[in-house]
């Protein structure tokens, strides 16, 4: 959304493609380790920024929701680096401390275990209502980001033009 925010559909599309580009080869094997490379770096650079205005939104959602914000905070500083990438964990942290739940860690692909430190507290168990409760709070993030962007395009825009 901030990209689309900032140059419209051009931008989005841009955005889109090298993000696209990470999904399909910014893994790491013989064949496509180069261009995996690039894409994945390229996909960190564009989401730098985003990723940590899109978790402290996170966190101001969780108090607009009545979830733990204080633990979204918490998790979000203690943990938002727990993933290989740069920009994986901070969402995801927030989201795991205003949840208190414990995402991430270590997984089998396949019949190999890859090992991956976890994400937030093991404060209870996951069950199915945390979907849903995922889902407003990745809602309420976007429609702040939706407000916040429109704002700054209205300010930008009061700036230039008075």
């Amino acid at each position: 959304m901030i990209f689309i925010l900032l140059g419209g559909a051009p931008l989005g599309f841009l955005y889109k493609a090298v993000n696209t580009l990470d999904s399909m080869v910014g893994y790491k094997n013989e064949k496509y380790i180069n261009l995996g490379k690039f894409s994945a770096i390229a996909d960190d650079v564009f989401n730098f920024i985003p990723s940590r205005l899109a978790a402290l939104l996170m966190i101001a959602a969780s108090y607009i929701l009545k979830m733990d914000y204080r633990n979204a905070y918490k998790i979000y500083i203690r943990d938002r680096y727990n993933h290989k990438s740069p920009n994986s964990a901070q969402t995801e942290s927030a989201c795991a401390g205003a949840l208190n739940l414990m995402l991430g860690g270590s997984s089998y692909y396949g019949k190999i275990l890859v090992e991956k430190p976890a994400i937030g507290d093991n404060s209870r168990e996951a069950e199915a209502e945390d979907i849903k409760r995922a889902n407003k709070l990745m809602y309420m993030t976007s429609i702040l980001c939706v407000i916040l962007g429109t704002a700054l395009k209205f300010l930008l825009w009061q700036h230039v033009f008075l």
